[in-house]
């Protein structure tokens, strides 16, 4: 692959060839040097894979930062030993959580990028082929193009619940810029990470908080995981909108 670039656009209808499994050369390198961030959609999978509390999940498994561009909270999977760059899950016959594995890692070799339309902050999405010099995938495989492969890895409910992110993160922007810390932090975290927490902790809140113009007010069965998702996470952004005044201080930008 030399001279070749590491990270190329495709075309919606462009064919590629990819597999990976334990016929391939390089399989598991990928998992033994990462840097994995998951989305709040990836925790709750992987939490309900080992019968976790999110809480505990996040713990064991996880550290959280400040997103330096969004000033919101940023998880990443904890490394299996310090120092060291391999996945917490990955064993030598493969991934432990594969059938509950991040989004990230069902995308690949494709990356998934998002444009908002400024008149009607309409998503458009596009992909792009990661090519790195270790992978040994696309020497074999059926012809995919990036639609089949989306339906192929399970990768739908996925694509819902990030794009859902990427509602908060633009409000995020627009109402209320810089590090978000203190309370508003702590609700904001289990809203978008610690669902099972915000369900005990902060979502009597949110039944308070409804009463002003602009939160949620369909709350969905407490037993439904995604839907309750999907709830706090439109939470999340009324909660920002709020805290602001209801006024934005900046044009979001993606």
């Amino acid at each position: 692959m030399e001279g070749e670039s590491l990270f190329r656009p495709i075309a919606d209808n462009e064919v590629f060839y990819f597999s990976c499994g334990p016929e391939v050369p390089c399989f598991n390198a990928c998992c033994r040097d990462l840097n994995q961030f998951l989305a709040p959609y990836d925790v709750l999978r992987l939490a309900r894979h080992l019968d976790m509390h999110t809480g505990d999940f996040l713990a064991a498994y996880t550290l959280c930062h400040d997103g330096p561009q969004t000033g919101l909270p940023v998880v990443t999977l904890k490394p299996a030993e310090p120092g060291e760059k391999q996945c917490p899950f990955v064993a030598a016959e493969g991934c432990r959580v594969y059938e509950n594995r991040p989004g990230s890692c069902r995308m690949y070799p494709l990356a998934r990028m998002l444009r908002r339309a400024r008149n009607d902050g309409s998503l458009t999405e596009s992909y792009a082929l990661i090519r790195e010099a270790h992978c040994r995938g696309f020497e074999q495989g059926l012809p995919m193009t990036a639609e089949q492969w989306i339906a192929d890895q399970g990768l739908e409910p996925y694509n819902e619940l990030n794009d859902a992110m990427i509602d908060v993160i633009s409000v995020k922007q627009q109402y209320l810029p810089g590090p978000v810390k203190g309370a508003l932090g702590e609700k904001l975290f289990a809203a978008l990470y610690d669902i099972d927490a915000w369900k005990t902790d902060f979502h009597p809140q949110a039944s308070a908080d409804s009463r002003h113009p602009g939160f949620p007010l369909d709350e969905p069965d407490p037993a439904d995981d995604e839907a309750l998702l999907r709830f706090a996470m439109q939470y999340a952004a009324a909660l920002l909108r709020h805290e602001s005044g209801d006024r934005p201080q900046t044009e979001a930008r993606m």
